[in-house]
């Protein structure tokens, strides 16, 4: 069987993507109650996809929650888990949580400094309680809306438009 010739791909049209480039450090943690922080890093109008750093004192568990998307998590500091499943992720962990999948997350108590996780999230969340009632759902729209107006609130207005992919 005869291959067929290769194709030249410095002949290929290219998507006509434009690349963007941010600085964490240029964006503020700002407190979301609970000593829990977090800054939103990208939201993209068409995907949907959003990338967020949270920052976790120790003992922390959120509420149980649903996510509709997959998520990676790169843990860069601290540890943490969840209470459905049998690891623990501490600097360098690198976890997938596939669609639909549902967990409760809790930092370490005895982890000695905060957690700081790294997540790209696909979707939304769906938080609920035990009795498996949902008070809220979060994506990255309403999560850059809040951390803008957190932000402005704390006294460190952040230029949503670097924000926006």
């Amino acid at each position: 069987m005869d291959l067929p010739e290769p194709v030249d791909i410095t002949t290929l049209p290219e998507t006509p993507l434009e690349s963007s480039h941010l600085n964490h450090h240029d964006f503020p943690w700002v407190d979301q109650g609970w000593g829990i922080e977090f800054k939103i890093l990208r939201v993209c109008n068409e995907t949907g996809g959003w990338i967020i750093m949270n920052r976790f004192p120790p003992g922390t568990q959120l509420p149980k929650h649903r996510h509709s998307g997959a998520v990676t998590a790169l843990t860069l500091q601290g540890k943490w888990g969840y209470l459905e499943s049998n690891f623990t992720a501490v600097a360098g962990s690198v976890i997938r949580e596939p669609a639909n999948s549902a967990h409760t997350l809790k930092v370490a108590d005895d982890a000695g400094e905060p957690t700081i996780v790294f997540f790209t999230i696909d979707g939304s969340l769906t938080h609920f309680t035990d009795d498996g009632t949902i008070w809220g759902i979060s994506d990255g729209q309403t999560q850059l809306a809040e951390y803008l107006r957190l932000a402005e609130e704390q006294g460190t207005p952040v230029d949503a438009s670097k924000l926006l992919a």
